[in-house]
């Protein structure tokens, strides 16, 4: 028997390399940190070669992942709540994937609390989230566009605003013989090309296709050999474009579109920020977008449509820390499971636009929108805000909500009042 604090934790596997894979391992990592909590982690979102139980080394007992298909199913979740008694569930990522969770939800919550890291990408406001959202006890939201809708829609639903961190131990601006030395290696007698990188997955609201195209058009401009685009990605994921394919019907195999397909961990992605004059993200949705944070914690600018968690990036409404593109068009899209949102598309003409400006800024120009652009992370996004928010909000959902015997905060019933 054990006094800590036991967590059952829904989201991407904590070592994936995905966004919600890594700001889940740092949330973890952190709450381990004190010694007051163990984990029970229910590691989805990617193909497992092993479903069997992994215990994270370094943590022995207290940190636990069973691999699973998708994010779980009620089964699953049945189980692990009644036979490992944990004390809240915190789960994270896009509220589509986890209608089956608030299902039983009823099942869930007079037992323990429930918890979700939330991200939506857009407006209008999603009524039709107003059931999830009150189906939970605590909500915390990626982007202050999240904690405004979740506000507007759900105003009962105790929120908190926590964006994502990263770690400027690991992403930070490199000095210049460290620079030097890794253009060498990466790019021998080309290190004078002008370099934009593009870290993301090839999805299809990443805008990959556009991108590759749209660059190509401006390599033209301003000549090929004088500009690269790097897509750090998979070129043939199969929710996305086949990259190579346009690359070769536009005539863009000679290097000014380069793809980096290997899975790097974060120390090797701090370099190729580094190496990188500007990042781009111009997705048509995007909660939050961790690539465009990391290159600012680099010291380096980023172009970004103005839509989601981007804009608080690129911009403290002040100051600016790169190029943001307001979107040409809005259009309302929508699927039986999200009935409406809003789709921010650039167009070619205002992203070529950007690059351009980009391209033509002096190097000194472009070193202090990323200086400010660093400032604006260590300020607003810096990992000791991040743990200790962290820290605070699960102990006082522990605090508040109880759990089993001493859970508080929940009733089975509602009165309503019959005209």
């Amino acid at each position: 028997m054990t006094d800590k604090i036991k967590v059952l934790v829904i989201a991407d596997h904590p070592m994936a390399p995905s966004g919600v894979g890594t700001q889940t391992r740092y949330i973890i990592e952190t709450l381990l940190k004190t010694g007051k909590y163990k984990f029970i982690c229910l590691g989805g979102a990617v193909q497992h070669k092993d479903y069997n139980p992994q215990k994270i080394q370094g943590w022995e007992e207290d940190w636990v992942v069973f691999p699973v298909k998708g994010y779980g199913t009620p089964e699953m979740v049945r189980s692990m709540v009644m036979n490992e008694k944990p004390d809240m569930l915190w789960f994270m990522t896009d509220p589509r994937f986890y209608g089956w969770l608030w299902m039983t939800e009823n099942e869930i919550r007079p037992h323990i609390p429930m918890i979700y890291y939330h991200v939506w990408d857009n407006y209008p406001y999603p009524h039709f989230n107003k059931k999830f959202y009150e189906s939970t006890d605590v909500i915390v939201s990626i982007s202050k566009v999240t904690h405004d809708i979740v506000n507007n829609v759900a105003p009962d639903v105790e929120n908190h605003y926590l964006p994502h961190a990263v770690d400027t131990n690991i992403f930070r601006s490199f000095k210049d013989e460290e620079i030097k030395r890794a253009q060498q290696q990466h790019f021998n007698d080309e290190s004078d090309k002008f370099t934009f990188f593009w870290n993301n997955r090839n999805a299809r609201r990443k805008m990959s296709g556009s991108l590759i195209c749209w660059f190509h058009e401006f390599a033209e401009e301003v000549g090929p050999e004088k500009v690269r685009l790097i897509m750090h990605t998979d070129p043939k994921d199969p929710n996305g474009q086949d990259l190579p394919l346009i690359m070769e019907n536009i005539g863009a195999t000679d290097g000014r579109v380069l793809l980096s397909t290997t899975k790097v961990p974060p120390e090797h992605l701090a370099v190729m920020y580094n190496l990188a004059d500007c990042t781009i993200n111009i997705s048509d949705a995007e909660g939050f977008g961790l690539a465009t944070l990391e290159s600012l914690a680099c010291g380096t600018p980023i172009i970004v449509n103005m839509t989601g968690g981007l804009q608080e990036q690129v911009t403290d409404g002040k100051e600016w820390f790169g190029i943001g593109i307001e979107p040409a068009s809005k259009a309302i899209i929508g699927s039986q499971q999200v009935p409406y949102i809003y789709e921010d598309r650039v167009s070619k003409e205002d992203f070529i636009a950007s690059l351009h400006k980009m391209y033509n800024m002096t190097r000194d120009e472009r070193k202090l929108l990323g200086l400010k652009g660093q400032q604006h992370v260590k300020k607003n996004y810096n990992f000791e805000n991040f743990q200790k928010s962290w820290i605070k909000i699960m102990e006082d959902v522990h605090k508040t909500y109880g759990s089993w015997e001493t859970r508080r905060g929940y009733k089975t019933w509602t009165l309503k009042e019959i005209a």
